[in-house]
């Protein structure tokens, strides 16, 4: 098994692509690559699997990428498209005594815990349930053997994190869906790393999102061996943009899997 496989479950923005009323080209097209799911991360080690984010396709992410057993969930941040697949969860805490640690910050925590107070409350505890264990993110922490290190970045009104996956001192993946702007401490956190997964949502510009030329200028300065672009809007056409990239940079697309030997 390698080191760390990463699967991206899914790489579009918020309405997903097709997006509903669209009739552009993307959203008509027959190519796979431009049928994309709410953004989220699917990553397994030797030791154990997690995913970055539940959002409302989590459960046909699951089910598509044959996803039998998960041993953490972390949150970047709380938008519905990130959270709201949150109890499906319940199918990998089936066992009374099956708990699932969620890792995010406060904040996040504290939203997850309003939208589904009927699994934190602690009364339903019966098999089949959603069991979740609350683990507020206050610095690094580890998840097996990789270290996992939240990254501040800057996305509209919520509080926002990307994430840095380290194992055996090789900053082998970072991951930020959702950033407009990574600060200073962040992206020094970044030199270094080997692959960079970026918010990249279109190329005209949006408030809250980095778009293509913000994306690309990040990976200029931090030079991974490569770059992989995410949360994509239907202005992006798998087929017209890629070929348009520098070398090292691709555009993610759902189903596709990274992996980094030992």
């Amino acid at each position: 098994m390698s080191d760390l496989t990463l699967t991206f479950l899914g790489t579009g923005t918020s309405v997903g692509i097709p997006m509903i009323g669209c009739g552009c080209e993307t959203c008509r097209s027959t190519d796979p690559r431009d049928n994309r799911l709410r953004s989220s991360l699917w990553m397994q080690t030797p030791e154990m699997s997690w995913v970055v984010d539940t959002g409302p396709d989590f459960r046909t992410q699951c089910l598509r990428a044959g996803i039998l057993h998960l041993e953490a969930a972390l949150f970047t941040h709380p938008h519905m498209d990130h959270l709201t697949g949150f109890d499906d969860l319940r199918r990998f805490t089936v066992e009374p005594d099956q708990f699932m640690p969620i890792f995010a910050m406060p904040s996040c925590l504290a939203m997850l815990e309003r939208m589904f107070e009927f699994a934190f409350n602690g009364e339903n505890r019966y098999r089949g349930y959603l069991k979740p264990f609350p683990k507020p993110i206050h610095g690094p922490f580890p998840l097996g053997d990789t270290w996992v290190t939240p990254l501040p970045v800057q996305h509209g009104k919520v509080e926002t994190i990307g994430y840095l996956f380290t194992r055996n001192e090789r900053k082998l993946c970072a991951y930020f869906p959702d950033a407009k702007v990574i600060p200073p401490e962040s992206l020094d956190a970044l030199e270094g790393v080997d692959t960079l997964i970026l918010d990249a949502l279109r190329h005209t510009e949006h408030p809250t999102h980095m778009n293509f030329a913000e994306a690309l200028a990040i990976q200029a300065r931090i030079r991974p061996r490569r770059t992989y672009l995410t949360h994509l809007q239907c202005e992006i056409m798998h087929s017209r943009e890629e070929p348009l990239l520098p070398p090292g940079v691709k555009i993610a697309y759902d189903g596709l899997e990274l992996t980094w030997e030992k």
